[in-house]
């Protein structure tokens, strides 16, 4: 049954696609999909329940990337960040199923909105957590935060809805400095909107599937796995060759010195940096550069600016 489960959702996608929300039927539904009627009302009681449950699929999809991305351990703006980032990718691989996290089900039921809430929700908690950086930001209340959620949310709809073709990561800065500007000022607001925004993914063929695709990852034939917190650490060495340990935590956001440690030793392990300090002896500081296959690796993940000038 799980196969005809998936084969269902996938021709949810691509009636969505074709005839939008409101003519979408069940009929329409389980012929793109190739099962029958009856399969479907074994697997589920109504329409709305069907596209109830792509949308949680969606939703799951986007929470594992986000699960994977190493943000745990990160300051809040970088977590927020790379959150954002993970979000504003995935939407440009995959742009059927962004359609259906941001246009579709804001024209469904009770239920399929509620769901839409409760990642509302979640998101306006991730950005609530900038209270606790400043007393600027204490003075901030929840509502700030459901109010940045709402005005990013109205900016990717507006584009999503019309179909542009330009990357969502684009808007990556723009958000962030939004974002930032009430809890940090106008300085941090300013400089989230300078930073470089990821390079455009490759979008899948729209409504093929309600899977994403396996993807490459650059760091494969070194068996480590590409981390949002791996790469600002690998772009933060081509940029600053020769950094200690205590400014690359600081560029990339992390605020234990016991993790940018073990991450550190194992790039270099690796092949990937090499440490020319005079860190192992007591009381002199690390000094950290990018070996010839950390350099193709940074430029693989989008650090190719600053290995350029690492390597001049």
């Amino acid at each position: 049954m799980e196969i005809q489960r998936s084969r269902l959702l996938a021709g949810a996608v691509a009636a969505l696609e074709e005839l939008g929300y409101a003519r979408t039927t069940v009929t329409q539904i389980t012929s793109r999909g190739r099962v029958s009627r009856r399969t479907f009302y074994e697997l589920f009681e109504n329409r709305d329940e069907c596209l109830g449950a792509l949308l949680d699929d969606v939703l799951g999809m986007l929470e594992r990337e986000l699960g994977g991305a190493g943000l745990e351990g990160l300051a809040w703006r970088e977590r927020v960040r790379g959150g954002l980032s993970v979000i504003l990718g995935f939407f440009d691989r995959e742009p059927a199923l962004a359609r259906v996290c941001v246009v579709h089900s804001q024209q469904g039921g009770p239920p399929i909105l509620a769901r839409r809430e409760e990642a509302f929700a979640r998101l306006a908690g991730a950005i609530d957590g900038a209270r606790g950086e400043s007393a600027r930001a204490a003075g901030c209340s929840p509502l700030t935060a459901e109010g940045l959620v709402g005005a990013a949310f109205g900016i990717v709809y507006a584009r999503v809805a019309r179909g542009e073709r330009r990357p969502l990561t684009g808007l990556l800065g723009e958000l962030m400095g939004m974002i930032v500007l009430p809890y940090l000022g106008a300085a941090a607001a300013r400089r989230e909107q300078r930073r470089a925004a990821p390079g455009p993914a490759t979008a899948t063929e729209s409504g093929s599937s309600v899977f994403l695709p396996a993807r490459r990852d650059p760091l494969g034939e070194v068996r480590m796995r590409l981390t949002y917190r791996t790469a600002q650490v690998l772009e933060c060495i081509a940029g600053e060759p020769g950094v200690s340990n205590r400014v690359v935590a600081d560029r990339a956001g992390i605020t234990d010195q016991g993790q940018i440690s073990k991450l550190l030793a194992r790039l270099e392990r690796l092949g990937l940096a090499v440490n020319s300090g005079n860190g192992h002896a007591k009381g002199e500081a690390n000094a950290w550069t990018l070996t010839a296959l950390g350099r193709e690796i940074a430029q693989r993940v989008g650090s190719s600016t600053l290995v350029e000038k690492a390597a001049a």
